[in-house]
């Protein structure tokens, strides 16, 4: 066919021959093409029947946790020893693989003597509070019977590995599909924009400098590993692969990416177990740029968030301004993050992301700066003495003043700074550094921080925070932390959807707040819950009013209130249910304050009490409180108990300290076992939580059953570790307060059950007989301007001033009634504060006591009785705004100077609602710096004051006892609505000001004004 079609190309051809000759040649090529694709195809057959079968991917399983023993004695009492002789030694191995523990015990003759009990056996483990190495464990002996043997550790770092294997051996075993907790590691490493080594095992295994975990621990894989790194110059898909081929070396896992964000070279990778990857879901990642005229990507914040079953996660990480003096800027870095970055359910815009997430962990090089010189750092360093470098780190004091991360909690620090170490190596801290300005000194600082917010009554244990001291290529040392987390699953109930049969409900009886505000719009609320099928709004609150112009007390009856109905009915779903709640005003839809409520705490027939702070973009804005129920039918009410539950606290070893919900920050109570502040927002179960004496039941009404407490971190970033031993026999101060809300009446040195009595103070002037029943208040007045630091020695920020004991820090102080308290006069507050308005401005208000008059003193025998207002029985708490205006003023606007400290001429007696114990009245907070040492040095101050009067020439101090002196009491109301019930402004006052406010008659105008003359 090719010879043929050659010899017709080498002829003469017509028109039509060659279009012939084109058509056969096309056909040629196209039998010459197929006859190639079939060879193809029959050599590849060929091939495939005779080439060995390909390898099956790799299912490598993750290394098994060999059996680890550890060496014990028998914790005997004086008993038992005169019948063994003395304590024994026994070896406890755990082998997590089989679910056993086993108890070997040595016997003098040389031989052995062993127990096994599988993991279903061990019922529970309890840790001491006042011996940290002693731990209790309860044995199933026989069907219905236990037994406890208390084992003393070699050191309490041992006694937690050891409840760890036993925990991971349970969650093994466990019979459920869904875990109860999980472990999730948080990194944080400026990289200084070079490649990391080759090794950084000692960061993936929290090796290093401050709270490691135990090397028997080490290796066991984490559920969840997030890595946030800043001034990273490797590729994102470079670096995701380094990290998954670091920890699939060390732990033979290949573990899967869920989520990789960046922004410039700040990045945020999330990897989590095999196992857990169908387990989550609604992933979602953000950034925000905070650099020049928030533009630049150079500094700024990543963040990843998504659901672990039914726990929501959320994840931060930012790189803030730095310099020394740039304190200002850092703290508008973070609230520019939280009102920007856009993570979670979009449905919660109305909560800024500090509210959007069961747990909140955020992370990076916050660039915070210590405020000492130079070379005092580098001594302390050298003295491995943080503590004082601590209480001048500008991170913990912008925490204490409530300007950032609010109500966040932190692990104790106790390793060096981590910034600036001189590149290669870990001895010497370059604190110089050459820039085109010229030579700038960055003094060693911990600027890589690991912090965390929880939702009240979760649980979350932070197990180490530290730093690696073996990787030297930046100049800022990597930082880890590892937390126990409580997680939920996606609840199916077994009696499927709630019928209108045994639907569940939450009744609300009433709710009270006070918002800070100009405004005299009315108010809602509404409420979001993922156990609700849509968000819920209430009515425009009934009853409102002000004793002052800068702030409002708003009130919904029960009428007002909307009744609430979970999508399920299950008490096991319920109680690990929040609800988010919002006020807004009627007139813009503006929100004034946002918060978070447990269930867990309101489940029963009897409405219960919950109270807590209101908060918008960051700010404190007020405060909440009310009663409410969530009734569930009888047929849902079994549960059971979950795992990080089998671990508890030995309360009756700490005293009476123990008594108090222990903190094991913000926490976390949920067992946060860090210095918990978790101060996480507070939902108030408080029928437990203080443990108050038995007293009779109110006529008809039973008690309320007791609650388990919240669970929740103290604020304060240097508090102990859970479970610190106190010092035997020194009593411990009362906690540290850093209020400046505005709608808290800060009462201190009212007695209260929780904290111990302060022991005798040689100071404090003896108090007459005549007395005995007074109580001291304090109004915080912090100065102005620059932060005092605490002296080195003073207890105002030392551990041993935080019992891990006491109660939530950031918990509230309820309101007083009325009738409570009146501040003297010179406690006013200062003209014009700045309050928000509406439409979120700025308003600056008149002098408040002239804007609204105080309320007339309550009549009684003696003026001096009333001076600061006996309590008058009754069960009327409702908040008095104009006391909540003088707190803000004192804490916001006093000048600098002492904090005053008075006394109460009565006792204060606070008749609690029903439902809450004796010391509802008693603010749960940290004392404000200062207050406690100026207690003590005021008291002889003012001791004169109180029994003189403020001037000899006006008798019995107040505007009541003066008026009536001279008979012209009739004239008070008048003087007070014009603001004149200061008598030392009275000294200023005109005729002029005498006749507004209704002193007509010259010769009464006479005798006030010459009285007053005389009285200079």
């Amino acid at each position: 066919m090719v010879t043929r079609l050659l010899q017709q190309q080498n002829l003469p051809q017509t028109g039509e021959q060659e279009l012939e000759s084109l058509v056969l040649k096309l056909s040629v090529l196209k039998d010459f093409l197929s006859g190639i694709q079939k060879k193809a195809l029959k050599a590849l057959q060929d091939m495939s029947s005779t080439a060995p079968p390909a390898p099956q991917p790799s299912t490598r399983k993750a290394k098994t946790i060999p059996v680890q023993a550890f060496e014990v004695k028998l914790d005997v009492t004086l008993g038992d020893l005169t019948k063994i002789g003395k304590s024994q030694k026994f070896t406890l191995s755990v082998d997590v693989e089989g679910g056993r523990l086993v108890l070997l015990r040595r016997q003098r003759d040389s031989q052995e003597d062993w127990t096994t009990f599988t993991h279903d056996r061990i019922r529970q483990l309890i840790k001491s509070q006042r011996v940290q190495n002693k731990l209790g464990v309860v044995f199933e002996k026989e069907k219905d019977r236990t037994q406890r043997k208390d084992f003393i550790f070699v050191s309490a770092r041992k006694r937690e590995a050891f409840c760890q294997l036993l925990q991971l051996m349970k969650n093994k075993h466990s019979k459920q599909d869904e875990p109860d907790m999980i472990s999730v590691f948080i990194g944080t490493w400026n990289m200084g924009s070079v490649p990391p080594p080759k090794n950084v095992t000692s960061w993936f295994t929290s090796k290093g400098l401050g709270k490691t975990l135990d090397e028997v621990t080490v290796t066991i894989p984490h559920d969840i590993y997030v890595f946030g790194t800043q001034e990273n110059s490797v590729g994102d898909r470079e670096w995701l692969d380094l990290l998954r081929g670091g920890l699939k070396e060390l732990t033979d896992l290949d573990y899967r990416p869920i989520a990789m964000q960046s922004l410039w070279n700040i990045k945020v990778a999330v990897l989590v177990k095999p196992e857990h990857e169908n387990r989550i879901s609604h992933v979602s990642t953000s950034s925000v740029k905070t650099g020049i005229a928030n533009t630049l990507g150079n500094k700024g914040a990543v963040g990843v968030s998504f659901m672990f079953n039914g726990t929501s996660f959320g994840f931060v990480n930012c790189h803030l301004t730095s310099g020394n003096e740039k304190t200002a800027r850092r703290n508008q870095n973070y609230l520019d993050i939280l009102r920007l970055l856009s993570l979670g359910d979009r449905q919660l815009n109305a909560f800024d992301i500090s509210l959007r997430f069961t747990h909140l962990f955020w992370f990076g090089d916050l660039n915070y700066r210590l405020d000492m010189d130079i070379q005092e750092i580098l001594n302390y360093i050298s003295r491995k003495e943080f503590e004082p470098l601590l209480r001048v780190d500008q991170l913990n004091l912008e925490r204490e003043k409530h300007k950032v991360f609010l109500r966040f909690s932190e692990e104790e620090i106790s390793f060096p700074p981590t910034y600036r170490y001189e590149r290669g190596s870990r001895d010497t801290y370059a604190w110089h550094k050459q820039k085109p300005t010229g030579v700038r000194t960055n003094v060693p600082s911990w600027c890589d921080r690991i912090l965390w917010k929880s939702y009240p009554e979760t649980h979350i244990i932070c197990n180490s925070y530290g730093c690696t001291d073996d990787i030297v290529t930046s100049d800022h040392s990597p930082v880890f932390g590892t937390f126990e987390v409580g997680v939920t699953s996606q609840f199916i109930s077994k009696k499927g959807l709630s019928k209108t049969s045994d639907q569940a409900y939450i009744e609300f009886e009433s709710i009270e707040a006070i918002v800070k505000t100009a405004s005299r719009t009315k108010f809602f609320i509404e409420f979001y819950s993922t156990c609700l099928e849509e968000y819920k709004k209430s009515f425009e609150n009934d009853a409102q009013s002000s004793d002052n112009i800068n702030f409002l007390k708003v009130q919904w009856s029960s009428r007002q209130l909307p009744t609430l109905k979970p999508i399920l009915a299950d008490i096991e779903y319920l109680q690990d249910q929040h609800l988010l709640l919002t006020v807004k005003s009627m007139d813009g839809y503006e929100s004034y304050g946002e918060c978070v409520v447990a269930l867990k705490s309101m489940i029963g027939s009897t409405a219960q009490q919950f109270l807590t702070f209101l908060s918008h973009r960051g700010e404190e804005t007020g405060n909440i409180r009310g009663s409410m129920k969530v009734r569930v039918p009888t047929e849902r009410l079994g549960t059971r108990e979950r795992l990080y539950e089998w671990i508890s606290i030995d309360k009756d070893e700490a005293g009476a300290k123990s008594k108090a919900p222990s903190v094991s920050r913000g926490s976390q109570e949920p067992r946060s076992g860090s210095r918990k502040p978790a101060f996480t927002e507070a939902s108030c179960p408080l029928s437990r939580l203080f443990e108050e004496p038995e007293k009779p039941p109110p006529t008809g009404r039973p008690p309320a059953p007791p609650r388990a407490a919240p669970r929740e971190e103290p604020l304060t970033p240097r508090l102990k570790p859970e479970g610190a031993p106190e010092p035997e026999g020194v009593a411990a101060p009362p906690p540290k307060n850093s209020f400046n809300n505005p709608a808290y009446y800060v009462l201190e040195g009212v007695p209260h059950q929780l904290l111990p009595p302060e022991p005798p103070s040689p100071a404090r002037a003896p108090v007459p007989s005549a007395t005995k029943n007074k109580v001291a208040i304090t109004v915080p007045a912090p100065q102005l301007g620059r932060h005092r630091h605490p002296r080195v020695g003073e207890g105002s920020s030392s551990d041993e001033e935080s019992g891990g004991t006491l109660p939530p820090p950031d918990f509230p102080p309820p309101p007083l009634p009325d009738s409570a308290i009146f501040l003297p006069p010179s406690l006013d507050p200062l003209p014009g504060p700045v309050v928000r308005g509406r439409g979120g401005g700025e308003a600056r208000g008149p002098p408040p006591p002239k804007a609204h008059p105080r309320p007339p003193l309550p009549p009684g025998p003696s003026p001096a009785s009333t001076f600061l207002g006996e309590v008058a029985s009754g069960d009327d708490r409702s908040c008095s705004v104009l006391q909540m205006a003088k707190t803000l003023s004192e804490v916001d606007y006093a000048p600098a100077g002492p904090a005053r400290s008075v006394l109460l001429p009565g006792p204060l007696e606070l008749q609690p609602p029903r439902g809450l114990p004796s010391d509802y009245g008693r603010p749960l907070s940290f004392p404000p710096p200062r207050i406690r040492e100026s207690i003590q040095e005021d008291l002889a101050e003012e001791a004169p004051f109180l029994q003189g009067g403020r001037a000899s020439g006006l008798g019995e101090a107040g505007m009541s006892a003066w008026l009536r002196a001279i008979g012209l009491e009739r004239y008070e109301e008048g003087l007070v609505h014009n603001g004149w019930d200061d008598l030392e402004f009275l000294s200023d006052i005109t005729e002029e000001d005498l006749e507004e406010a209704g002193v007509q008659d010259p010769a009464h105008k006479r005798l006030l004004l010459d009285t007053l003359q005389l009285s200079k």
